[in-house]
C-alpha cells in the first residue's frame, strides 16, 4: 500500500517540520521590508518535529516579537500557518502564508505612515 504524506510534514517521527523554499520567500519578503522601514533587525529560524517557526526580533538579545509558524498537523482543522504575538496571541492563524502574513503587513503599512 502507498502511503501519502502532508506536504512539507514529517515522513517518520525522526524527522523535522521545515520551511519551503517558496515559503521562506514570502516570509523573506516581508521581512526584508520590516527591515527597511526600522521595525525588525534580526530573525531565527528553527526546524523542531512538530513545528518550524520563525522568529523575528527587534533586537538580538531579546524575546522575539512574533513568531510564524508552521505545524502540519493542523493543517485540516485551523490551518498550518499562524502568527503569534510576543505575548503568546494568535494573531492570526489560516491554511494560505500569504493571508496569514497580512496581519504584519498592516503592521508595516502602520509604521510607514508614522
Amino acid at each position: 500500500m502507498n502511503s501519502v504524506t502532508p506536504m512539507n510534514g514529517p515522513r517518520n517521527p525522526d524527522e523535522v517540520v521545515s520551511y519551503h523554499r517558496t515559503e521562506l520567500n514570502v516570509i523573506l519578503s516581508l521581512y526584508g521590508r520590516m527591515v527597511a522601514a526600522g521595525e525588525w533587525r534580526d530573525y531565527g529560524i528553527s526546524a523542531l518535529r512538530d513545528v518550524a517557526v520563525f522568529s523575528v526580533f527587534r533586537r538580538a538579545a531579546e524575546y522575539p516579537l512574533y513568531r510564524i509558524e508552521k505545524r502540519p498537523k493542523l493543517a485540516r482543522a485551523q490551518g498550518m500557518y499562524a502568527v503569534i504575538a510576543m505575548d503568546g496571541q494568535i494573531l492570526k492563524r489560516g491554511h494560505d502564508l500569504k493571508t496569514v502574513l497580512r496581519v504584519l503587513e498592516r503592521k508595516l503599512i502602520r509604521a510607514v505612515d508614522d
